[in-house]
């Protein structure tokens, strides 16, 4: 402190304004990939596709264009041509020295999507999709053909390669071409699999009946075919038959429909939806706006549930049965396999990659477009509606019962597994808002009883790594002494004898130390978990903890940081506190007070989760990857370390 007032200056470099950077639109989004498109895995990669596939989507559900084609070539660069109006070509009020297209694709939050003029509703909203496939492309060439002439321009890392050039002219075509090679300095090995844009290719054919989509790949992939075109006049009821098959249906013909907002509302868009219950199968649902998939659901989704279940409980009021009052949306999903895509003007979307829709009109407009629909739909068809009202009121009995066997089970856990040093179990008889977390040994176990809340956290301490299932013979796993703690604890059987309706908590949380051996303990615990309980990680059930690393502690000031880069940046930059900073290392968790866990990792507050998850488009893909890297056969692994260590050097670790 008497250095600072004697005017003498800390050490480490002067903090001034030549410390402040300032980036470049494209720049920015090659530093910060994350920021825009979700990283730089194989989702982020694909997801470009989609942002280009999008923009002709809009052209498409404004009627100006009626075919889009998807091209992937053999050298890895992917094409998306549609025949709509073409990106502007003349040159922007803002900026004479520039043409529109050149705007669209070099500067962020530039589009023609803002006004709501060009488009009444639209994918495309914040103005970045094209700029940052652009910015992460290490090659795009756009064509446009429009007022009977061609144009293109070339581009490479979200820099001209030079101006927007005339061809010649172009009589009988008209529309965009765009033509790009994601950069190998962000993705590095990675490559645009023919499988996933295909499904993708499909998919969005089936949310606007008006538009053919065509698809060519260079490149063999199983049974993907090299050639297809996609127009189905049904929308989302041809899509849920097709996704059905041969299961049988309590109902002989989804409940299905499309319901113009503007005739009803006033408002510009639509919502169309189908939706059919089978015993057959765990239900499920998918949800679009503007095209656009909405994995974690938002406000359509919410409107269509309620609708639904207005709906059908009205129904049961009506015939008198006394029972649809308990039904539930828990139960409605239970073997509910649902499609909703709606358009709306100037969506608000959770994130760039869009996942969530939190547009609160959307909710409102959807449950009354489709509550309307639905009514009508239970009283025309008797024999359908009186079939689903049975199963559904079944399920509701099925999970009333559960849940009172489950609050009498909770009572008795801790006496039927009388485990010294193991299960420390929570208070509360329901599962709703339970964890389990599982923990490295009892020292870890021990930090942890005093940071969790007693209530609604329990918490399972394994000793040492838990046995390789895929690596061990198949009787080792019932004579496991860890496993059968673990399975006991949950209240699940294992494989075929698993029924998720007996887990005994709501997320499953594995914490395990943040450093090597801490992530091989993890990665075992996740293939026993998806080997032998897929359904709860496909129901959302399991979860990583993120421990921290590093303390670092400067005067008043507390910092947790995850990994070595984060740390060496503080200590660079400091704390904003006085003095030195002071740096502690958590050899593991048993190592962190009870409040340092709390704060960092326990603590629904404060904590940072990330939820397991399967993401695949071929069947078994995810099942042939994980006994490739965890299974028998040492030289599977070898050569995906061969196939895949380019990637990995190029990694920002």
């Amino acid at each position: 402190m008497s250095d600072l007032l004697s005017g003498a200056q800390p050490s480490g470099k002067e903090y001034d304004a030549s410390s402040i950077q300032v980036l470049e639109d494209m720049e920015h989004v090659r530093l910060r990939p994350g920021m825009y498109i979700g990283g730089k895995d194989d989702r982020a990669l694909h997801h470009m596709v989609a942002e280009i596939v999008d923009n002709s989507m809009d052209e498409a559900v404004a009627g100006h264009a009626t075919w889009i084609e998807l091209e992937l070539h053999e050298n890895g660069h992917v094409t998306v041509r549609d025949n709509g109006r073409g990106i502007p070509t003349d040159p922007h009020p803002k900026d004479p020295g520039k043409s529109a297209l050149e705007i669209i694709f070099c500067t962020l939050n530039a589009g023609g999507k803002f006004s709501g003029d060009s488009y009444e509703t639209s994918g495309g909203l914040h103005g970045v999709g094209s700029s940052v496939v652009n910015a992460l492309s290490d090659h795009l060439r756009v064509e446009v053909a429009r007022n009977r002439e061609l144009y293109a321009m070339e581009f490479s890392r979200g820099l001209p390669q030079g101006r927007l050039e005339k061809i010649g002219a172009a009589p009988n075509r008209r529309g965009t071409a765009v033509t790009f090679h994601p950069d190998p300095e962000i993705f590095g090995a990675l490559k645009l699999r023919p499988a996933r844009l295909f499904a993708m290719a499909r998919s969005k054919a089936y949310l606007f009946s008006g538009v053919e989509i065509r698809w060519k790949s260079a490149l063999p992939d199983g049974d993907t075919p090299m050639e297809a075109s996609f127009h189905f006049p049904g929308g989302l009821s041809d899509y849920l038959n097709e996704t059905l098959g041969g299961s049988t249906t309590y109902a002989e013909a989804p409940f299905g429909g499309m319901v113009d907002f503007k005739e009803k509302f006033g408002n510009p868009g639509k919502v169309e939806w189908a939706i059919n219950w089978t015993p057959s199968r765990d239900g499920f649902i998918q949800s679009y706006c503007n095209t656009i998939p909405t994995p974690e659901g938002g406000t359509h989704e919410a409107g269509f549930w309620a609708a639904i279940l207005k709906g059908i409980k009205a129904y049961g009021e009506l015939v008198g049965n006394r029972k649809a009052g308990t039904i539930t949306r828990e139960d409605l999903i239970t073997g509910g396999c649902a499609l909703v895509s709606c358009f709306i003007r100037e969506p608000e979307f959770v994130g760039q990659t869009k996942d969530r829709l939190a547009t609160t009109e959307a909710q409102r407009m959807v449950e009354n477009a489709v509550r309307d629909h639905f009514d009508n739909w239970l009283a025309a068809d008797t024999k359908s509606a009186g079939a689903i009202l049975d199963f559904l009121v079944l399920r509701a009995e099925e999970r009333l019962r559960r849940r009172q066997e489950k609050e009498t089970a909770r009572k008795t856990a801790t006496k039927k597994l009388r485990l010294p040093g193991k299960l420390t179990d929570c208070t509360s008889k329901s599962r709703e808002g339970t964890e389990l977390f599982i923990v490295e040994g009892d020292s870890a176990g021990g930090s942890g009883k005093g940071a969790r809340n007693r209530n609604t956290q329990a918490l399972l301490p394994l000793k040492g790594k838990i046995l390789n299932v895929l690596g061990a013979a198949s009787g080792k796993l019932t004579t496991n002494a860890e496993i059968s703690d673990l399975c006991e604890a949950l209240g699940v059987g294992m494989g075929s004898k698993f029924n998720l309706d007996d887990l005994r908590y709501d997320k499953i949380i594995i914490m395990t130390d943040a450093d090597v051996d801490g992530a091989h303990i993890a990665s075992l615990l996740m293939t026993f978990f998806f080997t032998q309980m897929r359904p709860l990680i496909d129901n959302g059930h399991l979860y990583l903890a993120c421990p921290p690393l590093y303390r670092l502690t400067q005067g008043a000031k507390r910092l947790y940081v995850a990994d070595d880069i984060e740390k060496n940046h503080w200590l660079e930059k400091g704390l904003g506190g006085k003095g030195k900073i002071d740096l502690q290392r958590f050899k593991g968790l048993g190592e962190m007070d009870a409040k340092d866990l709390k704060e960092t990792t326990m603590d629904p507050a404060t904590r940072k989760l990330i939820r397991v998850t399967v993401d695949e488009d071929i069947p078994g893909e995810t099942g042939d990857l994980v006994e490739r890297l965890m299974g028998k056969k040492p030289e599977l692994r070898y050569q995906y370390i061969q196939e895949n260590a380019r990637f990995v050097e190029e990694l920002d670790v």
